[in-house]
């Protein structure tokens, strides 16, 4: 494998783990040991754990992006909302891409905590992208920005918590819109 290779071999390894044990419980070490390479090797293609996590955190926000600009590319306003919708469900199915994006969010207050606020900054900057990206999809309005995030944090905790989407809970995204099934 190229280094290029290898490198994206460990921004996905890394997105595992760090979804599984987040930012202060993941080692270097079961990154490398993911990847099948040396801890001195990760070291050289990375100059250290809060790099690797940036990656792997710009990936997760990337991964949400291109779900939501695919499903909605063409549309705005309501129906962009909607196309995005959907394809949220359908990416948070995947429960390391969803935990990932957890963990990213405590990550940011254990690091703050420990003094490293180098993990926010990196993610209050990815997420306001996205934020912002979003935002103007659905065409500028930033109530309706606003409103869309608030329902996939909602989605965030029902998934988490493991509710089947044929859940009554799943109902009210009907109501506003947003229907409880992933397409």
């Amino acid at each position: 494998m190229t280094a290029e290779e290898r490198r994206e071999s460990v921004v996905r390894a890394a997105m595992i783990e760090f979804a599984r044990g987040g930012y202060h419980g993941t080692s270097t070490e079961a990154i490398a040991r993911r990847v099948g390479v040396s801890q001195p090797y990760l070291f050289r293609l990375f100059p250290g754990k809060q790099a690797i996590f940036s990656a792997a955190a710009e990936r997760c926000i990337e991964e949400t992006w291109r779900a939501f600009d695919e499903a909605s590319a063409g549309l705005s306003g309501e129906e962009a909302a909607e196309a995005m919708g959907g394809a949220y469900l359908a990416l948070v199915e995947d429960r390391e891409q969803l935990m990932m994006q957890m963990q990213l969010y405590v990550s940011v207050f254990a690091a703050r905590a420990a003094g490293e606020d180098e993990v926010g900054e990196t993610a209050r900057r990815l997420w306001e992208s996205l934020f912002e990206r979003v935002r103007v999809r659905l065409g500028g309005d930033l109530k309706s920005a606003t409103a869309f995030f608030g329902q996939g944090m909602l989605i965030n905790t029902l998934v988490a918590l493991g509710f089947p989407q044929e859940h009554r809970i799943w109902g009210g995204f009907d109501e506003c819109g947003q229907g409880g099934e992933a397409e």
